[in-house]
């Protein structure tokens, strides 16, 4: 059975963004530009077409831990995601994300970031991805290689995320839940690259580089 956390999960900050963000202030549409360190956006699968998401309900399986789907909607601000370093000062805020560059995508509402690790996923027996951690803080299994062509992960162009500790990429292939998240894509890791692990940033505030952000500032 699928089980519903107690939620408050998200820090102040993270929640005052969330309300930023689903009342519209400085949003902004994907346009020309480079994806940057700080940045809150939505991520879409470019084969499946669904948006990458999460929510307070746990897997009734394998980890336990917050489950990540995909959705087709594209208002829904549970499919936010903040743009992080791998450690606190590596990816100052404004900063482009460099292709090669290991990220945490941290879950705005809840404060969880993008995980994987060794359990089947629900579906397809796949590798399970999850959401970990509090207020932005999980542990190693957390970090993403951003893989892309060219210097930086431009917003128009279409990117792999491959996970540090398994070498997984961040996958949808089609499978559906059933009730409570019924008709949500499952989302898991395969070990290859293919049509399937393909996404691009849409939706989001996109921070821009400034004076600030090379001397190293990183906070929200």
């Amino acid at each position: 059975m699928w089980s519903a956390g107690r939620g408050g999960a998200a820090g102040p900050a993270l929640l005052g963004l969330l309300a930023f963000l689903v009342l519209g202030g400085g949003a902004a549409k994907t346009g020309a530009g480079l994806v940057t360190c700080g940045s809150v956006l939505k991520l879409f699968n470019t084969h499946h077409r669904v948006r990458l998401h999460s929510h307070d309900i746990k897997y009734g399986s394998g980890s336990g831990q917050q489950s990540v789907t995909g959705v087709e909607a594209s208002d829904d601000a549970n499919s936010y995601w903040r743009i992080r370093g791998s450690s606190e000062g590596e990816c100052p805020r404004g900063s482009p994300v460099r292709c090669g560059q290991a990220v945490r995508l941290t879950h705005v509402f809840t404060g969880k970031n993008l995980h994987t690790h060794h359990f089947p996923s629900p579906l397809s027996n796949n590798q399970e991805v999850s959401a970990f951690g509090e207020d932005g803080e999980g542990d190693d299994l957390d970090l993403w290689t951003v893989r892309c062509s060219g210097q930086h992960w431009e917003r128009e162009a279409t990117v792999r995320f491959q996970h540090v500790g398994t070498s997984v990429f961040l996958s949808v292939t089609g499978e559906q839940y059933g009730s409570p998240i019924r008709g949500q894509h499952e989302v898991h890791g395969m070990p290859s690259a293919n049509t399937h692990n393909t996404w691009k940033a849409m939706e989001g505030i996109f921070i821009k580089p400034s004076v600030e952000s090379s001397a190293g500032h990183d906070e929200l």
